[in-house]
């Protein structure tokens, strides 16, 4: 019964709609990173975010000994990165896409759609997962809008629907 359940909330977690972003960090020098659907804004005062990574995941144990990451959210542009970011045995993650380092050696991409430099603040395990907290300390934001966004296993962008007041939005959900 709890291995049907485990299911069903795999299953439905397929259908969120969520953003890709790459979580990147440094430590004795050496980049490291992982593609990360599970982000989310925290607090607008203090600015701050949390990423879930699983304890059993590559990036666990220098996430947990890190001080500073970086969140950065996925162009359209970016299915490459993030395939890389996510494959095991990539052998150098950081030779896709254009990464720079910030003042506190922690990676960025370039070109992300946005890229947001952390302190982290707060670590919380919770089941097979731990919740990093990390206040935003700066925010580089690409002017041009196509995130890239990952749902039942596949990439795409989000389409908006119409307008307010647009008939065909009525049409779309069943109104006219």
């Amino acid at each position: 019964m709890e291995t049907d359940l485990g299911e069903q909330f795999r299953a439905a977690m397929r259908r969120f709609p969520s953003t890709v972003s790459v979580i990147s960090t440094a430590k004795d020098g050496r980049r490291h990173g992982m593609t990360a659907t599970a982000v989310t804004s925290v607090s607008l005062n203090p600015p701050s975010l949390l990423v879930c990574v699983n304890r059993s995941g590559r990036l666990f144990g220098i996430m947990e000994s890190c001080h500073r990451f970086c969140v950065n959210v996925l162009h359209a542009e970016h299915v490459a990165v993030s395939r890389n970011f996510a494959e095991p045995n990539c052998p150098d993650r950081f030779a896709y896409g254009e990464w720079h380092d910030n003042e506190h050696g922690i990676p960025y991409l370039l070109d992300a759609q946005v890229a947001m430099s952390c302190v982290k603040s707060l670590l919380v395990p919770y089941g097979s997962h731990t919740v990093f907290f990390g206040n935003v300390e700066e925010i580089k934001i690409r002017d041009d809008i196509s995130t890239l966004l990952y749902q039942n296993g596949d990439y795409g962008v989000f389409q908006p629907l119409a307008r307010e007041g647009d008939a065909s939005l009525a049409q779309l959900v069943g109104w006219g």
